[in-house]
């Protein structure tokens, strides 16, 4: 799957739910958002949200959020911005029955602070705002006191 989305067949996404079910549609439509247009990739990232970021957080989205960081800071990628907010929607959300998923998940944005700073100085003027939005959410976030196990 080329160098964005390097070790993404070494996770088992058909182990792993989202919001719908099995996460084993996850590697395509990050292979979408890596490698479509403007048009697919927007669309493949509005998918995405929806089973791993905005009604809660799942072991898939845990695991995916390295690889969206990765997407966020690949050039090439047409819709960086909106992966940075997605990044910020999982930040805020979470997922009451399981506590250890959403803490997980919590941190594996919390973690890339410093990509986010970094990309409060990217050349692309939108990219630069989403990246200060979630700068802003991160510097916020209450930590560990936000899930509780």
């Amino acid at each position: 799957m080329g160098t964005i989305l390097k070790g993404v067949g070494r996770v088992r996404w058909h182990e792993l739910k989202h919001a719908y079910g099995s996460a084993a549609d996850v590697p395509g439509v990050l292979s979408r958002i890596a490698w479509g247009d403007r048009r697919a990739s927007r669309e493949a990232l509005s998918d995405l949200a929806l089973w791993i970021g905005e009604l809660a957080v799942f072991d898939a989205t845990v695991a995916a959020v390295p690889f969206l960081w990765d997407l966020a800071v690949t050039e090439t990628v047409n819709s960086r911005a909106e992966v940075l907010a997605l990044l910020q929607t999982i930040l805020e959300h979470g997922n009451p029955p399981q506590p250890k998923v959403e803490r997980e998940a919590h941190r594996a944005v919390l973690s890339r602070r410093v990509t986010a700073d970094q990309l409060t100085h990217d050349s692309d003027p939108v990219v630069r705002a989403a990246a200060q939005d979630l700068l802003a959410g991160i510097d916020s976030h209450p930590g560990e006191s936000c899930c509780r196990v």
